[in-house]
């Protein structure tokens, strides 16, 4: 039980689990008049050179009145947090506001109950807070004062502190360093012998690197713990063969794993020392163990894993893999199961794969661990899988068997490094390999396939960091359900899927539609260097197959050059020649070989040692991908793969494809990832404007968003159905707030009768449009609501006349005049923030294109110039804007302008959670913007941009 302090409240949001230095976790949370024997434990533990650094002079232990101060806060202007194992403290911080004198101060006296600040006269509030950190000895190296550093500076944000000062003694250059690299903007001073530090708390980018630095490398390190431990302990394994344990079991011992194994079962006789015949030690419990264990393998039913989880953590194990289902999965209680599993894992340390999990694996020499339910260990090779699904990973692992008649041939073509299968994805996820494959020297490429992304905005940012360096190719399963499987606790996502696919392919992933597919893409992108281009050469021994090749080329905005077709009399040498010749071949960026069976003649074996010498040998300039597409001749591909004897160490594998399509498609994706990383290496700008009034549009966000008690409505503004809905701006505050931001509307005067409408029209001047601004009848030209080029008072009447007749009375229609816009392309721009993704920017063309077909582009905000630029030439109708059958080409550049002002719009105000602009006429010079609309709303909290922490459970 929490008891608040004081007359604040406990709060909660603030709690946190964090991934430290050494790949560990600990718990994050305020300190509580609770917590007092917890703080005199965790001080008597502290060597008296760290009470001497905390308190500059001996301090052998806390008075009651130290234990009352350290314990009790009013969440504002004193603040506690502390760093938990288990049951005990391991770090703590605290804050006491001060002002310019170095005294104590207090907010003032109208600080709302929750800690916000109130508005109005008085004076304000002091900004600057003393900051001192004490971390037990046992636990300092392992980053909790980093972690404690970025909480207690974002708490402090939260209570409008924007200044932290620290004093310190010369001699403690631990916690120098701790403030130091941390990457604010610092003032340093020495006086009477204690080092002063100041620093502000306003995220820089140096910050945010430095933070984004350490988790990767602390999240790495927690993977990495998992994939290669010195010894695995087995529980549930059983003394006959069957059963999941007993499996698992097999699989270590028949993989090589490198480390030590245990065989835990409490059903064990007494007498049991060893079991046999796989000969490695039998325990009743894990307490039995001798010897540290890193990984725990837990294959018991599912009422029985919680006291597995409490031996393994107080047996100091890092890392558990939970085999066992019945949890999420299998409805409410099965998730209270499952929150109830990473609660108490956490609490003890450890990280967790799955539960409902199919294992692990990883092929390094050293290791050579398969603590999964494979029965087969891959050989080493370049692909890192990951999967949601223990049936997909089935999938893909036989999938690769069957590409070259056993996993042992594909070694360096379509091997594995690493494979995870999460199973239900409660602790360990997508995110966390992906920090482990950035930088891992084993994995070349990455295959992922998702049924969910439970932190989309950090996915795309790690996915984005590591395809820059290494591709990165997901399958996303159940895209069009609306909702994860049922195993997965994740937030919802609002966000159709076509615009979740184009943000991954703004990041830099490589988007596949199938399983095959994944594993089609990820063998190429494994075995061949990059192309340089799209242009593709075709050669082979069959004209048809090689017509075939070439339209899936053009099918997939590749450029085949015409096919050669070396007829059916074709040698292996005369392939070796040809290809030789391609790739020498300065015209092309590819190669696609075509082969036929041979009637009556296996040549298998001599056409692929061909076709591997040849592209072995390509000559100078730079190495281009060969793909080879063969129609039954079966032993081909194996022979490719470099499965003979004769191969020789280092010769190059050439992946093979059953059919033209599918190695069109994988030579079509490495091509796109090509170009997304050479314009990746030179990323584009955000541009700056003179005229953007950033500060009066910040002003006029808190004027309308302020509630009738004139507290300021602070951040949290929800991410589900408890989410403020916001207040929807009226026309002329939208105009307003949009023109701070060098965005116009074309004025539209009100015309609730013919008369007003005749004096609106001549006070615009005519031709004007007559249209309704009922949300009914809003843009439906289709419906004869909109009256264009009325350029008379008597055509103006006859249309008012007609319209309400048809439609309706003038004050259900809203019927509004609008002075006529010169002839372009009406297209929309809208901009709206997502809770899990974060704010997206959306274009196409006004009517059909968008809303029936559903042709519209996005892009994740801030856009920068090339993005504006791809986003409006990515829509299918973009043609329509650059000229289409001999119409003038539209003002593209304005166009451009008008989507990077939406988004620095929505990128400086979180609070514009929405901004419609509709339509948008783009003319031959300039464009119009003829309607305009915008909510705003408190933000929901920037997850990327605050302390970093685990996903909440």
């Amino acid at each position: 039980m929490r008891t608040p302090s004081d007359h604040h409240s406990y709060p909660a949001h603030w709690e946190a689990d964090v991934v430290l230095r050494d790949g560990g976790t600990a718990q994050i949370r305020p300190i509580t008049p609770d917590d007092a024997q917890r703080l005199v434990s965790f001080y008597e533990r502290v060597s008296d050179e760290s009470k001497y650094y905390r308190f500059f002079a001996p301090y052998p232990r806390l008075s009651d009145r130290d234990v009352h101060r350290f314990t009790h806060h009013d969440y504002v202007d004193r603040v506690g947090l502390a760093a938990i194992v288990g049951d005990e403290f391991i770090a703590t911080v605290r804050y006491d506001r001060i002002d310019s004198r170095g005294l104590p101060a207090r907010s003032p006296s109208g600080t709302a109950p929750d800690g916000r600040l109130a508005t109005g006269s008085g004076p304000a509030p002091a900004d600057e807070a003393e900051v001192a950190f004490l971390v037990q000895d046992a636990h300092q190296g392992r980053g909790v004062a980093s972690a404690l550093l970025e909480h207690i500076a974002a708490v402090a944000r939260e209570r409008a502190i924007r200044r932290f000062a620290a004093e310190v003694l010369p001699a403690n250059t631990k916690m120098i360093k701790v403030f130091t690299d941390a990457g604010y903007t610092q003032k340093r001073s020495f006086e009477d012998g204690v080092v002063r530090l100041e620093f502000d708390l306003e995220p820089t980018d140096r910050s945010l690197a430095v933070m984004r630095a350490r988790e990767q490398r602390a999240e790495a390190r927690s993977v990495q713990r998992l994939l290669a431990p010195g010894s695995v302990a087995v529980i549930g394994t059983s003394r006959s063969s069957g059963g999941v344990g007993h499996a698992v079991l097999r699989n270590l011992l028949d993989g090589g794993f490198t480390g030590r194994v245990h065989a835990v079962n409490h059903a064990f006789p007494d007498d049991l020392t060893r079991l046999e015949p796989e000969g490695v030690p039998a325990h009743r419990s894990l307490r039995a163990i001798e010897e540290p264990v890193d990984l725990a393998v837990v294959a018991v039913p599912a009422e029985r894993v919680p006291d597995v989880v409490a031996a393994c953590g107080d047996h100091g194990v890092q890392g558990l893999v939970v085999l066992s289902a019945g949890y999420a999965e299998s409805g409410r209680e099965g998730r209270d199961r499952q929150r109830d599993l990473v609660r108490q894992a956490r609490t003890y340390g450890m990280r967790v794969i799955g539960p409902n999990a199919f294992g692990v694996i990883n092929t390094a020499e050293g290791v050579r661990l398969n603590a999964s339910l494979s029965p087969q260990l891959p050989n080493p090779g370049r692909l890192g899988l990951f999967t949601q699904s223990g049936a997909i990973g089935i999938a893909l692992l036989s999938g690769l068997h069957r590409r070259g008649a056993g996993l042992a041939s594909l070694a360096g073509i379509a091997g594995i490094s690493t494979f995870v299968s999460a199973g239900n994805r409660a602790d360990v996820s997508g995110n966390d390999l992906l920090q482990y494959w950035y930088d891992d020297p084993q994995t070349d490429v990455v295959l992922m396939y998702l049924e969910s992304i439970g932190n989309p905005r950090k996915f795309t940012r790690l996915a984005k960091r590591t395809a820059a360096v290494k591709p990165v190719v997901v399958v996303k399963g159940a895209r069009h359900t609306g909702s994860a499987p049922t195993g997965h606790a994740v937030p919802t996502t609002r966000i159709p899927d076509a615009t979740v696919s184009d943000l991954l392919r703004q990041a830099g992933v490589i988007r596949v539609d199938t399983v095959t597919e994944l594993a089609d893409t990820g063998v190429l992108l494994a075995s061949q260097p990059l192309p340089a281009g799209p242009r593709v050469a075709i050669l082979g021994n069959s004209e048809s197959l090689g017509l075939i090749t070439y339209d899936a080329c053009l099918t997939e905005g590749l450029r085949p050059l015409p096919p050669r077709d070396l007829t059916t009399a074709a040698t292996p040498e005369d392939f070796r020649r040809a290809l030789t010749e391609a790739l020498a071949d300065d015209s092309c960026d590819a190669v696609v070989v075509t082969a036929i069976p041979w009637v009556g003649d296996s040549r298998a074996d001599a056409l692929a040692t061909a076709v591997r010498e040849a592209a072995q040998t390509s000559g100078p300039g730079p190495d281009k991908p060969v793909a080879v597409v063969h129609l039954e001749i079966q032993e081909l591909a194996a022979a490719l793969a470099g499965t003979g004897e004769e191969s020789a160490p280092g010769t190059r594998r050439i992946p093979a494809y059953p059919a033209a399509e599918r190695a069109v498609r994988a030579l079509a994706e490495a091509v796109r990832y090509t170009r997304w990383r050479q314009e990746a290496a030179e990323p584009g700008r955000v541009p700056e404007y003179d005229d953007i009034d950033e500060a009066g549009a910040a002003a006029d966000i808190q004027v309308l968003l302020a509630p009738a008690d004139g507290t300021v409505a602070g951040t949290g503004g929800g991410t589900g159905d408890d989410a403020d809905p916001g207040v929807e701006l009226s026309a002329a505050d939208t105009q307003r707030l949009l023109a701070r931001y060098g965005v116009s509307v074309l004025p539209a005067l009100s015309a609730p009768d013919p008369d007003t409408a005749v004096r609106a029209a001549e006070r615009l001047g005519f031709p004007v449009a007559l249209k309704p601004t009922a949300s009914h009848l809003r843009h439906r030209t289709d419906l004869g609501g909109v009256r264009l080029e009325l350029g008379s008072e008597a055509e103006l009447r006859r249309a008012y006349a007609e319209l309400t007749g048809h439609l309706g009375r003038p004050e259900e229609l809203g019927l509004v005049v609008q002075r006529m816009a010169p002839r372009g392309v009406d297209t929309v721009v809208r901009a709206a923030i997502d809770p899990a993704a974060g704010a997206v920017l959306s274009f196409g063309l006004a009517g059909a294109p968008s809303e029936l077909l559903g042709d519209t582009a996005h892009r994740l905000v801030p856009v920068t110039g090339r993005d504006a630029a791809e986003l409006i030439r990515s829509v299918r109708t973009a043609p329509l804007l650059f000229g289409w059958r001999g119409s003038k080409p539209v003002d593209t550049a304005a166009l451009e302008e008008l989507l990077l002002r939406v988004s620095r719009l929505v990128d400086d105000h979180p609070e514009v959670v929405a901004v419609d602009l509709e339509p948008v006429v783009v003319a031959q010079h300039g464009l119009s913007v003829l309607g305009a609309s915008a909510r705003l709303a408190p933000p929901p909290p920037r997850t990327d941009l605050g302390p970093r922490h685990m996903p909440a459970y």
